[in-house]
């Protein structure tokens, strides 16, 4: 959907693509009881089921495959009425049963796309699959003695792997699709989202050709845990690949990973290739049987989705598309444009001050919209009194400093702060009067056709209000005066 071409980064052209694990937000293991609480001691939440002791076999969790029927439906895609697991085979020290229960041939969601913008372009990402899986343990290296340690409490967890296409072509629009799609299983409460915890992790298949040609050999940059680390791992690598083919070598399919102290990506494994795996199907697990009765519960059971509560916005709040969409980010963000709209009538002006002065604040002190001092219906206040022309936005500005940093009501700042514009015509020709007699040289020069003087006057005329005056009405005081 991107309307401008590729850019080429030294002649050649990006091709990305993206994998993401997010971790399902339910209490229990995907096919066991075990608990999924972050943060228990190592191997306290570790069940036979998950290890797969001999007479132990694997139970779905109903909720999982809820989550995943959420997940498809926001995004469009074929909801699987009959999904198969399989036997992932592999040897690593943080898989306990020498395998991981994937969905290879047949996953449960197929297809869908995710829309957003880079810029004021928008770009559509269509994804190939989601499948559902369980995670594996994990290897400790720190405060081992120069051992490695295993904690195995993840093993079992229960994932959602969401598969694009190769259609991005720079890490800027890598990076909006990652926070797109964490923006949206946060919405549908599918994830918590939370990167530090290992909730919602990206793998970036990054692999650059010349224009027209086919594609590379890709590297998967593995595990990348924040939208920063991915921008410069993935803006790396498009640099490394390059400086090695225009030094005559060639790029080798590989697994690497990204240390955020040097910036740089470095070789963990030769890449594996589905055949390395050996997938087979599951013979403890039956075939996941979805009846359309069940999608539809899920389907009437969803929210007002991002995409379709921007279309809404645009239709009932006359919002530009770029609008729209920023103010649809999380639900937060578009219940509290929604409440300050629809409280003070100036929409618009709503949506400018969520990503002017509010986004500037919170961003500054590291907060999150839910942490805003300034209520929607407080910042609506305000938005009001700039509509019917109560203050001009320099004194919308001090007012909301205030309102940020000690709290208030808006008119009782307004009035202590004398910051209500001059409404008195009256009174504002009088000023202009004055103003004119005491630049003469400005009046001269304008009707000898140099609009810079008209522009002078009207600093001068803002000068002597103390700001207070509404620039518009100067403006059309003052051509009046000028003839």
């Amino acid at each position: 959907m991107s309307s401008t071409p590729s850019k080429l980064i030294r002649g050649y052209e990006v091709v990305i693509g993206i994998e993401t694990h997010a971790q399902l937000s339910t209490c229990s293991k995907i096919f066991s009881g075990s608990s999924t609480q972050f943060g228990a001691a190592p191997n306290t939440q570790a069940s036979a089921v998950d290890l797969a002791l001999p007479g132990t076999l694997p139970v779905m969790n109903r909720g999982a495959v809820e989550r995943a029927i959420r997940f498809g439906l926001a995004v469009g895609a074929k909801i699987a009425p009959l999904s198969i697991f399989a036997r992932k085979n592999y040897f690593y020290p943080d898989l306990p049963k020498g395998y991981q229960i994937s969905q290879y041939e047949i996953p449960v969601v197929q297809g869908g796309s995710v829309e957003f913008f880079v810029g004021d372009v928008k770009h559509k990402v269509n994804l190939t699959r989601a499948h559902l899986e369980e995670d594996a343990g994990k290897s400790l290296h720190e405060d081992y003695a120069g051992q490695t340690g295993i904690d195995l409490n993840r093993a079992g967890t229960p994932l959602l792997e969401i598969v694009t296409e190769p259609d991005m072509r720079s890490s800027a629009e890598a990076v909006e699709y990652a926070r797109t799609l964490h923006e949206l299983v946060t919405w549908i409460d599918i994830c918590d989202g939370n990167m530090q915890e290992g909730s919602f992790r990206c793998d970036a298949n990054v692999s650059v050709r010349r224009p027209g040609a086919d594609f590379g050999t890709r590297r998967e940059i593995k595990n990348l845990n924040s939208f920063k680390f991915m921008q410069q791992a993935i803006d790396y690598e498009i640099n490394w690949q390059i400086d090695l083919l225009e030094d005559g070598g060639e790029v080798k399919q590989a697994t690497v990973l990204f240390n955020p102290d040097t910036g740089e990506t470095r070789a963990m494994r030769t890449k594996e290739d589905a055949a390395d795996y050996r997938y087979f199907p599951d013979p403890d697990l039956p075939p996941l049987v979805i009846a359309e009765s069940w999608v539809q519960q899920v389907r009437d059971a969803m929210p007002e989705l991002p995409r379709k509560m921007a279309e809404r916005f645009q239709a009932d709040y006359a919002l530009p598309a770029y609008d729209a969409t920023i103010m649809t980010q999380t639900q937060t963000m578009a219940s509290y444009f929604e409440t300050a709209a629809r409280a003070c009538g100036q929409p618009k002006l709503v949506a400018n001050w969520l990503m002017g002065e509010v986004s500037r604040r919170l961003n500054a002190e590291g907060r999150g919209l839910q942490d805003s001092p300034v209520a929607a219906a407080v910042l609506a206040a305000l938005i009001a009194r700039i509509a019917d022309g109560t203050i001009a936005n320099n004194g919308a500005k001090q007012v909301f400093e205030t309102l940020w940093t000690e709290g208030g009501e808006v008119d009782a700042i307004i009035e202590a702060k004398g910051l209500k514009q001059m409404s008195d015509t009256g009174e504002l020709e009088r000023i202009l009067d004055e103003v004119l007699a005491a630049n003469a040289k400005s009046v001269e020069e304008f009707r000898a056709g140099k609009e810079k003087a008209f522009n002078a006057l009207i600093g001068q005329a803002m000068k002597a209000t103390k700001g207070k005056a509404n620039p518009a009405t100067v403006n059309e005081l003052l051509k009046k005066k000028l003839g």
